[in-house]
C-alpha cells in the first residue's frame, strides 16, 4: 500500500521529522544492496534511534499492514534487503553502539549497526577475538550478519554467527519487545528462540541488542597460497587437508579467473601466477605456539605435494598476508567490475567438492555460461559466479535460471544446500522446493505466521512464490 499524509504525520511523530524520508533519491539510495542490479525503493525510509521507536512503526505497520523491510548496510547478496512491495524501509543505522565489552566472561553487547571490523577491533584491544568475518565486514552490521547466519574465511575452525550469539533483544511484528534467551554459555530452558532468529533473514522480527560468545585472541599465524594445475585437485585437497589431522584455521579456494580478474580490478594486488595454473588454496593455521603452527604447515605440505602443485608462497610480513587476504576478499567486486554476474552460494560436504565443481562447468557449457567459482572451501562452501559476458538478453534470462536449477539439484545431491551464509532472501526463493518438501515449507510458513500474522516484517523473502 502508498504511505498517505495520515501515516506519514504519525511516523513523524514517533520519530521526528528529521529521521523520515520520502525524497526519491535517499528511497532509490536504500532500495539496492549488492544483489546483482535490483532496485526496489520503500515508499518511506525511516530511522529509528531504539528499540522503543521500532516497537511503534511496527505497531504502526501492523495496524495498517504495511510492509516494513529492515534494511542494514546493503552488503547482501540475496536481495533480503530489498523492499519489493515498497512500503516502510526501516533503516538501523543509528543503532550502533558498542554497549559493553565484558572481559570477565568473555562477552559483548553491541547494537545491530556496528560494522563488524570495528567489533573485531574494539575487542581485539582487549586481548579478546570474535571470529566472524565475511568478506564484507568492513562494511557489513552485525545486525545482518545475525539475518543471514554469517560465516566468512574463518568459519572453518570457529564457525558461524549462530555458533557466538547468546541472546537477542528482538521487537516482534505487533512492537512487543522481548529477550530471546539468557548471557550464558548453555540453555536448555523451553525452546531456543535466539537460534530461531539467527538467518531468519528480518522475516520474523528487528534484532535491536546482541550478546556476543568472545574468544582469547591468538597471536601467531601461517599464511601459504597453493598453487594447482588442476582445480579439481585443489578441491580435493581440501579433504586430503583435514583427514590428515590439521584443521586449519581458513581454507579458501580461488579459480584462475578470480586471481586474474581481481588482480586486474583492484589496486595494490602482485601475485605471480604461471600460465597453466588453474587454481589456488589460500591456507591458514593459527594459535599460540608457534612451534606448533610450523609443524602443521609441514604437514600441510606434505598433504599438497601429493598433487600438481607450483612453488607454496609462504607469507613472510604482516604487509604479504594483508595483500593475500585483500586478494582473497576483493574476488567478489572484482567479478562485479568485469560483467554482469548471478552470484550463487552452494555448500557440500568437503569431499563433494570435486564433483560439484566438475558439474558446475558441465552445467555451464549445456546452458552457454562461463562461471567463476571461488570460496571457503574449508567447510564445503563454494561461491559460484555466473558470468553474462557475450550472452544475449534472452539467454540470460531464461537459460540461465534453468542452469541454476541443475546446479542446486546438483548440489542437494551430493548432500549440500542451497545456502551457506548469502541466505535465501529474494534471488533463491523459488528454488527452495529443491532443498525442502511442502511439508518442511509449511513449517516454516506457519512459524512466520505466528510470529507475523498480518506477514509485515520482510514480506515476499525466502518462501517460494506459490507457498506465500
Amino acid at each position: 500500500m502508498s504511505i498517505n499524509p495520515e501515516i506519514l504525520n504519525k511516523l513523524t511523530t514517533i520519530l521526528g521529522k528529521e529521521y523520515v524520508f520520502i525524497d526519491e533519491q535517499t528511497r532509490n539510495n536504500y532500495g539496492h544492496d549488492e544483489t546483482e542490479d535490483l532496485v526496489f525503493p520503500p515508499h518511506v525510509v525511516v530511522k529509528p534511534a531504539n528499540a522503543l521507536e521500532i516497537a511503534e512503526v511496527l505497531k504502526l505497520a501492523n495496524e495498517y499492514k504495511i510492509p516494513t523491510t529492515p534494511i542494514g548496510a546493503r552488503t547482501g547478496l540475496s536481495g533480503g534487503a530489498l523492499s519489493i512491495y515498497g512500503g516502510i524501509g526501516l533503516s538501523l543505522e543509528r543503532l550502533n553502539k558498542i554497549i559493553e565489552i565484558d572481559e570477565k566472561n568473555l562477552q559483548v553487547v553491541v547494537e545491530p549497526a556496528v560494522i563488524t571490523q570495528v567489533l573485531k577491533e574494539a575487542v581485539a584491544d582487549k586481548g579478546l577475538f570474535y571470529p566472524v568475518d565475511p568478506s564484507s565486514m568492513g562494511s557489513c552490521f552485525i545486525g545482518g550478519n545475525i539475518a543471514e547466519n554469517s560465516g566468512g574465511a574463518r568459519a572453518v575452525k570457529y564457525g558461524v554467527t549462530k555458533d557466538y550469539v547468546l541472546n537477542l533483544e528482538v521487537v516482534l511484528p505487533d512492537g512487543n519487545i522481548i529477550w530471546t534467551g539468557a548471557n550464558t554459555l548453555k540453555n536448555s530452558t523451553g525452546y531456543n528462540l535466539t537460534q530461531l532468529m539467527v538467518g531468519s533473514e528480518g522475516t520474523l522480527g528487528v534484532i535491536t541488542k546482541i550478546v556476543l560468545k568472545l574468544l582469547p585472541k591468538n597471536n601467531f599465524n601461517i599464511l601459504m597460497l597453493v598453487p594447482f594445475y588442476n582445480a579439481n585437485e585443489a578441491c580435493e585437497a581440501v579433504s586430503a587437508i583435514f583427514r590428515a589431522g590439521i584443521f586449519p584455521s581458513a581454507l579458501e579456494f580461488m579459480e584462475r579467473d578470480a586471481i586474474d580478474w581481481t588482480m586486474k580490478f583492484v589496486e595494490g594486488i602482485n601475485v605471480q601466477v604461471k600460465d597453466d595454473i588453474n587454481a589456488h588454496l589460500l591456507i591458514e593455521v593459527d594459535g599460540n605456539y608457534p612451534e606448533i603452527l610450523l609443524q602443521e604447515a609441514e604437514k600441510i605440505m606434505n598433504v599438497v605435494e601429493q598433487f600438481e602443485i607450483d612453488d607454496i608462497l609462504f607469507a613472510d610480513t604482516d604487509e604479504q598476508k594483508n595483500m593475500l587476504w585483500k586478494m582473497r576478499r576483493s574476488v567478489a567486486e572484482a567479478v562485479k567490475g568485469n560483467s554482469v554476474y548471478k552470484e550463487e552460494d552452494t555448500v557440500v560436504p568437503r569431499f563433494e567438492l570435486p564433483k560439484l565443481l566438475e558439474g558446475i562447468k558441465i552445467i555451464g557449457k549445456k546452458y552457454g555460461f562461463k562461471s567463476v567459482c571461488y570460496g571457503h572451501d574449508g567447510d564445503g562452501n563454494l561461491h559460484v559466479n555466473i558470468i553474462k559476458g557475450d550472452m544475449s538478453e534472452d539467454n540470460w534470462k531464461t537459460q540461465v535460471p534453468l542452469g541454476i536449477r541443475e546446479i542446486f539439484e546438483l548440489t542437494v545431491s551430493l548432500k549440500g544446500t542451497l545456502s551457506g551464509e548469502h541466505g535465501i532472501g529474494l534471488v533463491q526463493k523459488n528454488y527452495m522446493d529443491i532443498a525442502f518438501t511442502k511439508a518442511h515449507l509449511e513449517i516454516m510458513e506457519s512459524i512466520k505466521r505466528v510470529f507475523d500474522p498480518n506477514n509485515i516484517l520482510n514480506p515476499g523473502k525466502i518462501f517460494p512464490d506459490d507457498l506465500i
